[in-house]
């Protein structure tokens, strides 16, 4: 591990919320609601002053009604603190919240801040995904859009990825259960206890459930003749997460113990006719800039918007399944849009110090055939 200077972006604290199912436990709290609740136990868990906290970034992707216009700044001015504290919202699609930390991180490093917060969150049982994009006027697309997206957008990407790479719907259905399975472990033996700030009287992942794969085998495709099923793909979801960043030289004169950093980080593009190629190629940017292999990696954590994406990812990298999404993932536990790219962090940190292991890698695809990489690394 090289050497940490007074620069050194840290991680301080790193906390969630339970996810919610669409319609679900969280379904009744705005999304400022959800995002002012992490953005204030990070503070309070690293016992520092609000005012303390110099930028906000936080990731959102459907920036409509509840949450539009900033909603980063309105969680913040709905906490009542320190109007002072500037607040940013950043759309990278489902890497919002990721690219959230990376910004932060950089911030602090660049020397334009000592503390921020990097978060993330997405309602999506109150704004359904595609509201800012549906109910407004026109399309992105030109008349020359050059590109052969996929029908469907992910769903027909998905498709697409499980047909070049020979999964099958078995395939899919096994990985589909593995996650549930490992989830549910994960909350019997405590293992989200510490990284998961209850709101209310919500204390647990609302989308664990019990499964079999005669259950799984039940369901319908989500398009017709599709490999993926409701069982397969990641759930619809309620949430937000949150991590306290400082500079090292802040957190020792605060006195308090840093918990990671980011040894890289990544945004980078893919073929947009498979849309959902972003982790493999997000994954290669990130080991080749750091000098590191795989191998080098204690766990990894890659989003489970569809179990085929998490199959094409462990294929192309010759990847140990058994470190990867150990704790399960989005199939299970679920997926607010704006608020993975952190909740992965989160629980990354918090599995890296519960197995007293070093270094995780965080990787997503994305909209816009975009795919996110951090390796974080525990101090």
């Amino acid at each position: 591990m090289a050497a940490l200077n007074d620069r050194t972006p840290v991680i301080v604290s790193a906390v969630r919320t339970p996810l919610g199912k669409r319609g679900g436990v969280l379904a009744g709290l705005k999304a400022v609601e959800l995002m002012r609740h992490v953005q204030l136990e990070v503070i309070a868990r690293a016992g520092i002053e609000p005012g303390d906290v110099e930028q906000i970034i936080g990731g959102c992707v459907t920036q409509s009604g509840e949450q539009s216009l900033n909603v980063t700044r309105n969680a913040w001015l709905n906490s009542g603190h320190d109007p002072a504290v500037g607040c940013s919202t950043v759309d990278v699609s489902c890497g919002s919240a990721q690219q959230a930390n990376h910004l932060i991180s950089a911030l602090i490093a660049a020397d334009a801040i000592d503390t921020g917060i990097a978060c993330g969150v997405e309602s999506m049982s109150r704004v359904p995904i595609g509201t800012n994009l549906y109910q407004g006027p026109g399309h992105y697309k030109t008349a020359d859009y050059p590109w052969e997206d996929p029908p469907k957008a992910q769903f027909g990407g998905a498709e697409r990825i499980a047909a070049r790479e020979g999964i099958g719907r078995a395939d899919a259905d096994d990985y589909g259960l593995l996650s549930q399975q490992r989830a549910a472990r994960a909350w019997e033996e405590g293992r989200f206890d510490r990284e998961v700030s209850p709101v209310d009287s919500v204390t647990r992942d609302e989308g664990v459930r019990d499964t079999t794969l005669e259950g799984l085998a039940a369901l319908r495709p989500n398009v017709e003749g599709a490999v993926h099923t409701a069982g397969s793909t990641s759930q619809i979801s309620d949430g937000a997460a949150a991590i306290l960043w400082m500079s090292y030289g802040k957190a020792r004169a605060l006195g308090l113990t840093p918990r990671a950093r980011l040894v890289g980080q990544v945004v980078t593009g893919a073929d947009p006719y498979y849309l959902l190629d972003g982790p493999v190629v997000a994954t290669e940017r990130v080991l080749r800039k750091t000098g590191r292999r795989l191998s080098d990696v204690d766990i990894c954590e890659v989003n489970e918007a569809f179990a085929g994406v998490v199959l094409n990812w462990a294929k192309a990298h010759g990847a140990d399944i058994d470190r990867v999404n150990v704790n399960g993932g989005a199939i299970a536990l679920g997926h607010p849009l704006g608020a993975t790219g952190t909740r992965l962090l989160v629980t990354a940190l918090h599995e890296l110090e519960r197995t007293d292991t070093s270094t995780a890698l965080i990787t997503m695809c994305c909209g816009g055939s975009l795919g996110t990489a951090s390796l974080l690394e525990r101090l």
